[in-house]
C-alpha cells in the first residue's frame, strides 16, 4: 500500500476463538458480531482507511466482504499466527505495510462503541498533541468507588474516614476498546500505549470487550436494549 493516510484504523480479526468459538462470526443481535464494530468505523469521517489483518478472509467474502476504497484485506503471515502470538507483531506487520500518520485500533470483541466516542477520542488524541505534547490514547473504565486487597486492607481510601464515594480518587482500567497511536510512539514503548498517554473514559454502556460467553450475553443484551429504544422513539 504506497498511498498516505492521515488516520488509519486496525482491526485485527482472526478465524480461531478460545473460549467463545467462532465469534467474531457469530451472530450478535441480528449481524455478525465483527460487523458492529465496522459498520461504525465506516460511520467516522476522521478515518481514511480500515485494515483489516486476518487469517480468515475466506470467512469474510462467505459473509459478503470484500476489500472496497476504504477496507483493506491484509492476509496475516503464518509466523503472527496463532492464540498466543503476540498482537505488538501484528500491528508491526501492519505499520510496516501502511503509511499513515495516525493509527487507531479497536476490537471485534468491541461491538457497543459508538461512532460519537470515536469522534470523540480522535479529537481528543489531537487536542492532547497540540496542548500537552501528548503521543497516544488509550480508553479506559473510571471507578470512583472503594478498592481493597485480598488482606482487606484498603486500597485507595481511609476506612475510618467514610468520604462519599464521588469525593474519592478516580481510579481507571484499561478496557481495550480503543487506542491511538503514532508509528514512533509506539516503538518508544513497543506498545499501543506511548510514553505520554491520555486516558480517555468510555462510556459505560459502550465499554463491553467480549472474552467469554457472559460477557457476550451482557454485551448482546444492552444491543438488543438499545435497539429497542431506538425503534421506539419517534421519527422527526
Amino acid at each position: 500500500m504506497s498511498q498516505s493516510f492521515k488516520t488509519v484504523a486496525l482491526l485485527p480479526m482472526k478465524a480461531h476463538s478460545a473460549r467463545v468459538k467462532g465469534k467474531n462470526f457469530r451472530n450478535f443481535a441480528g449481524k455478525p458480531l465483527f460487523r458492529w464494530i465496522l459498520d461504525t468505523l465506516l460511520e467516522v469521517e476522521e478515518i481514511d482507511q480500515i485494515v483489516i489483518n486476518t487469517d480468515a478472509r475466506d470467512i469474510l467474502e462467505g459473509h459478503g466482504l470484500t476489500e472496497t476504497d476504504q477496507i483493506t484485506i491484509r492476509d496475516r503471515k503464518p509466523d503472527i499466527c496463532g492464540d498466543h502470538v503476540s498482537m505488538n507483531l501484528v500491528i508491526q506487520d501492519d505499520m510496516a505495510a501502511v503509511d499513515a500518520e495516525t493509527f487507531l485500533m479497536t476490537h471485534t470483541t468491541n461491538p457497543l462503541l459508538s461512532a460519537g466516542t470515536i469522534r470523540s477520542a480522535i479529537d481528543s488524541y489531537y487536542k492532547g498533541v497540540v496542548r500537552d505534547g501528548s503521543d497516544s490514547l488509550f480508553t479506559v473504565n473510571e471507578y470512583q468507588t472503594r478498592f481493597y486487597r485480598k488482606d482487606g486492607s484498603a486500597v485507595n481510601h481511609d476506612p475510618n474516614v467514610l468520604l462519599p464515594t464521588q469525593e474519592l480518587e478516580p481510579w481507571y482500567e484499561e478496557n481495550s476498546n480503543l487506542y491511538i497511536f503514532t508509528k514512533n510512539s509506539f516503538e518508544s514503548t513497543h506498545a499501543r500505549i506511548g510514553e505520554r498517554p491520555i486516558l480517555f473514559p468510555t462510556p459505560t454502556l459502550e465499554a463491553a470487550d467480549i472474552d467469554n460467553p457472559t460477557q457476550w450475553r451482557i454485551a448482546e443484551i444492552i444491543a438488543l436494549a438499545e435497539m429497542l429504544v431506538q425503534s421506539a422513539e419517534p421519527v422527526g
